[in-house]
């Protein structure tokens, strides 16, 4: 969940994945948590934290078990957005608007929108607390709350992108820009930062590099564009096979890539950017640029933070194969909010909410869960703007790849289903 709206993370899904796996009782033996029901609007059956893609889905699945009236979706955004189209609004490939509806209108009929924010989780007593003092009960409680973005931990952001030059792809309120500064590019360094914490989509950092190179080429800029990549990472890309793909088109197409190197400060008045070297503290090295994309740092919402549902650093605190807590058995997590080992991408949404599905099922009928989560991720890796690497893989980094090609390779075929299937059935399949 965001302040700036509803947001999914990355967005390539196994198509499959999306079309194929997508009164109280007393204490159970499995430990659950329950509590008296309380008065109409006050308690529900299943409660649901996030109205993004994994709260969205999730709460369409649960109405199917317990009826619509049962569940309900706490979400203070009016606004849902599909995030994963913002790489192709920030390249011009996209409009912004495309990638927004009501989040009213995602709902699913009959669930409950309550319109407010969560403010404190209380699982010993089946409840959380909302603005204005509000709590609210439940049975089963679901949280996808999702990742929140700190450009403030960057000095000089968010006020330095009034100034032009400067753009983000993860904002609603400056991936616009990214397409802005990309047109005014000029000449000098375009320079695209990866920070020294997880983030949703991974891939998403380095795809407007190449369609910005891409750009450059087709516009005739290309030779007064000096391209790099300041990655706080140690490795272009977390899978060895597709790594050494990107190892590859980055040497064709002449990138610099900087490894280690974590951006710290934005001058934005003197279009200057800091880094720090992450392998030698204090040495900081500072990079004029033409054009500059920032990833901000992120991290769990401030809501999970000392959390009794949350691990050390704030991540819900989940099984990493069935998606149920580890201390709380009538608690799920789901999505970005999550401390399950893989990477934030909506791809590992939709996997997710199969495993989940079959989780609460069992656990409604006080039997253990059996169905496991592999990890299964993905991320389409834009190219260029009519190419596409699909990346799949699982928890030990494997390739996990859905169709019998070598998908390490560019392909004209993937980038349409990247940029047209994919929202297609995000918002026809997923959501409902």
């Amino acid at each position: 969940m965001s302040a700036i709206g509803v947001v999914s993370s990355c967005s390539c899904l196994r198509p499959g994945v999306w079309l194929l796996k997508t009164g109280m009782q007393k204490r159970s033996s499995f430990g659950l948590h329950t509590a008296a029901r309380c008065a109409a609007k006050e308690y529900y059956e299943v409660l649901v934290l996030g109205g993004g893609a994994g709260g969205i889905a999730m709460s369409s699945r649960m109405k199917r078990k317990v009826g619509a009236g049962n569940v309900a979706v706490v979400e203070p955004s009016k606004t849902h957005y599909y995030q994963p189209l913002w790489t192709l609004v920030g390249g011009g490939a996209k409009k912004l608007a495309t990638s927004a509806r009501p989040t009213g209108s995602v709902m699913p009929t009959g669930v409950e929108w309550i319109k407010s924010r969560v403010t404190a989780l209380d699982p010993d007593k089946n409840c959380v607390w909302l603005e204005n003092d509000t709590k609210i009960s439940y049975k089963y409680l679901i949280i996808a709350l999702g990742i929140s973005l700190h450009y403030e931990k960057i000095k000089g952001l968010p006020e330095g992108f009034n100034h032009p030059k400067i753009g983000s792809n993860y904002s609603v309120h400056t991936v616009e820009k990214t397409w802005k500064a990309l047109q005014d590019f000029k000449e000098g360094n375009a320079i695209f930062t990866f920070p020294n914490t997880p983030v949703k989509c991974a891939g998403a950092p380095q795809k407007i590099m190449y369609l910005s190179e891409a750009y450059w080429r087709k516009t005739g800029k290309r030779s007064k564009a000096n391209v790099m990549f300041n990655t706080s990472l140690g490795v272009i890309f977390g899978v060895k096979k597709y790594a050494d793909a990107l190892l590859e088109i980055v040497k064709e197409r002449n990138i610099t890539v900087n490894y280690k190197c974590n951006l710290i400060e934005v001058r934005a008045d003197k279009q200057e950017a800091v880094f720090e070297n992450l392998d030698k503290p204090g040495v900081t090295e500072v990079h004029q640029y033409e054009m500059l994309h920032v990833t901000p740092p992120m991290g769990p919402p401030d809501v999970l933070i000392n959390s009794p549902v949350s691990d050390a650093i704030g991540w819900v605190d989940v099984d990493k194969e069935t998606l149920q807590h580890k201390k709380y058995p009538n608690v799920f997590g789901i999505g970005d909010c999550t401390n399950l080992p893989t990477s934030k991408t909506a791809a590992a949404v939709a996997a997710q909410s199969g495993v989940l599905d079959k989780t609460i099922s069992l656990v409604m009928k006080n039997q253990l869960p059996t169905k496991k989560y592999d990890g299964y991720t993905s991320c389409p890796l834009v190219t260029g703007y009519n190419k596409v690497i699909l990346a799949e893989f699982d928890y030990n980094a494997q390739p996990l790849e859905t169709f019998p090609i070598d998908q390490s390779k560019e392909r004209v075929t993937m980038y349409h289903m990247k940029a047209d299937m994919m929202p297609f059935l995000y918002w026809n399949a997923l959501l409902k």
